[in-house]
């Protein structure tokens, strides 16, 4: 038996129960492995409330930890008992203090990178990779507009971006994430409960407006994010904190300067495990160097996941979000 935090049905925080469930032996490809640290990201709360549908329930959710190698089943290769690993990415169920993980979905750690940073960087700093890397490959003079500028995800597109020579304007919901985005990269916080985002981009850039929007609020911010990109820029909409966006006419996107709208997900971009380790290696490089910090800005028992997903809803969390088996 193992401890886990599971949902019997799509609901509330309320549906998040801390239990004991059986553990089988790893099987053929897999690798069973005891968890040190827990990362908690938004798309956990998309499959708590059933925005991202489960197969089947009940079902431990979660997409990202760290831990130690602890069993291998058969045609298992390249890891051994005893390793350090981290993983981000499907198949769910990481809010367990044990689990069994298909072994091409994990990456090895280096000494320079402690659990509790590998749990929190994996799933937010891969995501940073391929939206600075390939959905819109930022480059040095480009002025970028990041919402949620200090949530965990923002806050490594900030440091990134500014490792990469460009300006960062990022919006925030109080002074005090203000402050922390600006001590991460961001050159322009902008405080959206008391200033307009669009009107303010573009004072910034003189007009022109910017190249790619990152927005992953969703509904709230999509028409004005539109409206902050210069002609042929990137709309970037990779979550949705606020809800989803809703049925629109894609010739809006023609009328306000024949711009690009993509939808990415991590899962896709690192579907192949030649692209999972391309870009876990790429993040790997940059904050083992120290070009990106990875901020923690809360850590819950495990058995507190609830409080977790209440705080993390209520827009209370900063940076990243870890969750301690207990």
């Amino acid at each position: 038996m193992t401890k886990a935090v599971r949902i019997h049905k799509p609901g509330s925080a309320d549906e998040l129960v801390y239990e004991d469930i059986a553990l089988n032996a790893p099987g053929d490809g897999e690798v069973q492995l005891k968890q040190t640290a827990i990362g908690l990201n938004y798309i956990d709360v998309y499959h708590r409330t059933g925005l991202y549908p489960l197969a089947e329930y009940p079902a431990v959710i979660g997409m990202e930890g760290a831990g130690i190698v602890k069993a291998i089943g058969d045609n298992v290769e390249e890891f051994n008992i005893g390793d350090r690993v981290a993983y981000a990415g499907l198949p769910v169920g990481a809010y367990a203090t044990e689990r069994n993980i298909p072994a091409h979905r994990l990456i090895k750690m280096p000494d320079s990178i402690d659990d509790e940073h590998a749990a929190a960087m994996m799933l937010q700093g891969m995501t940073a990779s391929y939206l600075l890397k390939r959905s819109y490959p930022v480059k040095k003079g480009d002025t970028i507009l990041v919402h949620a500028a200090a949530g965990g995800v923002g806050l490594i597109i900030c440091q990134w971006a500014k490792s990469l020579g460009a300006t960062v304007i990022g919006t925030v919901g109080s002074k005090a994430k203000a402050e922390l985005a600006a001590a991460n990269g961001c050159d322009y916080p902008v405080i959206y409960t008391v200033e307009n985002f669009t009107d303010r981009v573009r004072e910034i850039t003189n007009g022109e407006g910017v190249p790619v929007v990152y927005d992953s609020i969703g509904k709230d911010t999509f028409e004005g994010s539109l409206d902050c990109l210069r002609p042929l820029g990137m709309m970037v909409s990779y979550g949705n904190a606020s809800g989803p966006v809703t049925a629109f006419d894609p010739g809006i996107l023609a009328a306000k300067g024949s711009l690009y709208l993509t939808r990415p997900t991590l899962m896709t971009h690192t579907a192949k495990r030649s692209d999972l380790v391309d870009i876990a290696s790429g993040l790997i490089d940059v904050v083992s160097s120290g070009a990106v910090k990875i901020n923690i800005g809360q850590r819950y028992p495990l058995s507190q996941t609830k409080q977790a997903h209440i705080d993390l809803e209520a827009r209370k969390t900063t940076g990243s979000t870890v969750l301690i088996p207990d």
